[in-house]
């Protein structure tokens, strides 16, 4: 046996049925103080918080791209997350993961009595939206949860936990009727930032800059948009159309860091017109078999 080979297909692990069984008993494997990898055993639920954050980011990103090849493992590897805390929870006496399992099952029974209890299906959107956030609001209360904001998570990104704020506000009539109301204050929120980067000190800047962004957010809800996919667009456009800088001075045999602001500007420019027109020519309506060219 080659050194380091720890696994024949005696081990216990090749014979657990396939799927969840397995998993669950890979990471109980894992975790083993004395059979372990050591690595696995260290870990703890802070330790683990961030690589669960980035799993999730990986799956929104597969979503994104429409990277069906890529799905099936970004959702595996989320779903180790989810037994890797489960474990350690188990370890330590809190739950394990039928607990987990058990509750997210008896909340979407509870949260949809128009699917397993009695109430009628006959319900718009609109109305199951507002006896959801009835169920939500008494489970909050049972948690004593009493304000509105109270059980909206700190840990979340802080985009999304703007838009979370501001819906959760916007429910108790805390919300501007229009995007007018709204455009207005990113106004006077860009006018506050200009100020205090001409008279006042850094903490005053990011305290300004944030509250910009807040109200960004908050016309993102407005305007039904969500934020983190805006910018995740943008995001993927700036890299796209950077790449093409790039390759358009590689071709002139330079690097960005031999160019400079005017010549990069003006391939930006040519890239972006490029992919306009690209997009205009994959809507136009097909020509007619009759036309001439």
């Amino acid at each position: 046996m080659p050194q380091g080979t720890q696994t024949t297909p005696q081990d216990p692990i090749h014979q657990q049925d396939r799927g969840l069984p397995q998993l669950l008993a890979i990471m109980r494997r894992l975790r083993d103080p004395e059979t372990g990898c050591p690595w696995d055993v260290e870990q703890t639920f802070a330790t683990i918080a961030p690589y669960t954050i980035e799993e999730a980011y990986e799956v929104a990103d597969a979503i994104e791209r429409n990277a069906m090849d890529e799905l099936q493992g970004e959702l595996g590897d989320l779903l180790l997350q989810i037994v890797f805390h489960a474990q350690i929870a188990e370890e330590a006496g809190h739950f394990s993961f039928v607990d987990v399992a058990d509750e997210v099952a008896t909340k979407m029974i509870s949260r949809h009595p128009h699917v397993f209890g009695d109430e009628s299906r006959d319900k718009s959107a609109d109305q199951q939206t507002r006896d959801w956030e009835k169920v939500k609001a008494a489970e909050r209360a049972a948690k004593g949860a009493t304000g509105v904001l109270d059980d909206v998570a700190v840990g979340l990104p802080a985009l999304l936990r703007a838009l979370k704020l501001q819906k959760r506000a916007a429910r108790v009539g805390f919300d501007w009727p229009s995007t007018d109301q709204v455009l207005a204050k990113i106004q006077e929120e860009a006018a506050e930032l200009v100020e205090a980067r001409d008279t006042l000190g850094p903490d005053e800047i990011e305290e300004e800059m944030g509250d910009l962004l807040f109200v960004m957010a908050n016309l993102s809800r407005h305007m039904g948009v969500d934020p983190e996919a805006a910018l995740r667009r943008a995001n993927a456009k700036f890299t796209r159309r950077f790449g093409a800088i790039e390759t358009a001075l590689k071709q002139r045999g330079k690097t960005p860091e031999q160019s400079n602001l005017e010549e990069m500007d003006a391939l930006w420019d040519a890239a972006k017109a490029a992919e306009k027109a690209a997009k205009r020519a994959a809507t136009a309506p097909p020509a007619d078999p009759g036309t001439k060219a």
